[in-house]
């Protein structure tokens, strides 16, 4: 009886704990499948704004800022596109757009948000209405290709170079890209409730996903009589095309 009572008591217990794994693993899967998609629709929206971005305004052409929010990489990026379909009268195809990251109070998670603003004003920094885009970002790269080599930023938006010339003027700091690479880190852990902060440590959480996509800005002007030839042609992507690496990180 009592040997019965103890094979009854592993059989019970390896059940449970089979059991256990198996809703341990659907939440994993269940928390990657939501990464990658909220991945797949940020980038198809930033690939897209970026293939039809313009000039922003008479102070700025597109301003690509790099900085970071404790030690998650959250870099800020403003431009005007002309992919945008107007919804109200005396609105045209021109939207100001900017993309950045934002820690939210209550769960510590980071949110990519995107603000709109379709009607130009002399704040081209502001205004306008803003949407989440996901959540659970660990990290938001962007860099700047204009034709011969990267950068981590582009424009000034400070104006600390602002009518200086020089022959050595970094070509990134007016002007348009020629092409945009982002790279987008995305929570893969079941619980993102953890606050993902400087000290805390990633420890508790899974390897964070790592998306990346090449845009091309296609409405980039030709260069200027005189400047020689044009620029080669970015990395990785066909005209319109833009690269969209799958995800890697997380346990295999």
């Amino acid at each position: 009886m009592a040997v019965s009572g103890a094979l009854m008591s592993i059989v019970l217990v390896s059940a449970y704990l089979c059991f256990r794994s198996a809703l341990s693993s659907q939440k994993l899967i269940d928390a990657r499948q939501e990464a990658l998609q909220q991945a797949r629709v940020a980038l198809s929206l930033m690939t897209a704004d970026l293939r039809n971005a313009c000039r922003l305004s008479k102070e700025f052409d597109f301003l690509g800022m790099n900085r970071s929010l404790g030690d998650i990489e959250a870099d800020n990026l403003d431009f005007a596109t002309h992919h945008y379909t107007p919804k109200k009268e005396r609105e045209a195809d021109f939207c100001e757009v900017s993309y950045f990251l934002e820690k939210e109070r209550s769960t510590g998670i980071f949110v990519l948000w995107r603000r709109r603003d379709p009607t130009p004003d002399d704040e081209p920094l502001s205004g306008g209405r803003r949407e989440e885009i996901a959540r659970g970002v660990l990290g938001l790269r962007f860099e700047y290709y204009d034709g011969f080599e990267w950068f981590d930023e582009w424009g000034d938006p400070m104006g600390k170079r602002r009518g200086q010339t020089s022959v050595l003027t970094p070509s990134n700091l007016s002007g348009m890209p020629d092409a945009v690479r982002i790279t987008l880190l995305m929570d893969a852990s079941a619980n993102k409730m953890i606050p993902a902060e400087a000290g805390s440590s990633h420890s508790s959480r899974e390897p964070p996903l790592v998306f990346m996509s090449l845009a091309r800005v296609l409405s980039r002007p030709a260069p200027l009589e005189g400047g020689g030839s044009p620029a080669p042609s970015a990395p990785g992507a066909g005209p319109g095309q833009p690269e969209f690496a799958p995800p890697t990180g997380g346990p295999g």
